[in-house]
């Protein structure tokens, strides 16, 4: 089963629709309950990183969460906010984060000429082979909206990086556990592939 988690915060329905458009067929869940006979988990998100984990900690995501991704090893893809929340810790709040990669979440600096949210579509630069970045496309783009980004603390888990103000890590991967910062659901054939390859090759 591939599940969507519902915790209050996420464009759930425009995830579930762009996985349709790939023939994969995936349920939005609503409980921990149901998230036991997961495949795939995304965790999608949008808004602020204290607001998501106090949504995830009330609604009593955490325990299974942590099993599937740290137990289980089933593939987990965070997107956007779901992304920063797999980190320690945001300058953007005071709760801790799940911690599942070693990395936290800065805002960008303000800089002359800087518009802060980044928003709008970017390239991306690949930093190391992954089976998610398999195919046809050299020139990725995608879909951004966020003041917020990652910085990893072992350089290894970057996966792809992405220019605004500097050089920042758009997306991670350590063994199952996925980040982007970007929205695959809002970046058309880029973000099709990007996500039939999560579907097909973990």
């Amino acid at each position: 089963m591939i599940a969507i988690v519902n915790y209050g915060l996420g464009n759930l329905g425009s995830i579930r629709n762009m996985l349709s458009r790939i023939q994969h067929e995936s349920v939005i869940v609503d409980t921990p309950e149901e998230l036991e006979k997961a495949s795939r988990i995304i965790l999608p998100g949008v808004g602020a990183f204290d607001s998501g984990m106090k949504h995830l900690n009330e609604r009593g995501w955490l325990p299974i969460l942590n099993h599937k991704a740290l137990v289980e090893k089933v593939p987990v893809l965070g997107i956007c906010l779901g992304m920063q929340l797999m980190t320690k810790a945001s300058e953007e709040g005071e709760l801790s984060g799940l911690g599942w990669i070693d990395a936290h979440v800065v805002r960008f600096p303000s800089q002359p000429g800087l518009k802060i949210p980044h928003m709008g579509w970017n390239a991306v630069t690949k930093v190391k082979e992954s089976k998610l970045l398999e195919g046809a496309y050299t020139d990725r783009r995608f879909y951004f909206v966020h003041s917020y980004y990652v910085k990893p603390n072992d350089p290894g888990d970057t996966l792809l990086e992405t220019a605004y103000a500097g050089p920042f890590a758009s997306a991670f991967e350590k063994e199952n556990i996925l980040g982007v910062q970007f929205h695959p659901e809002k970046s058309h054939k880029f973000g099709m592939e990007l996500l039939r390859n999560f579907m097909t090759k973990y």
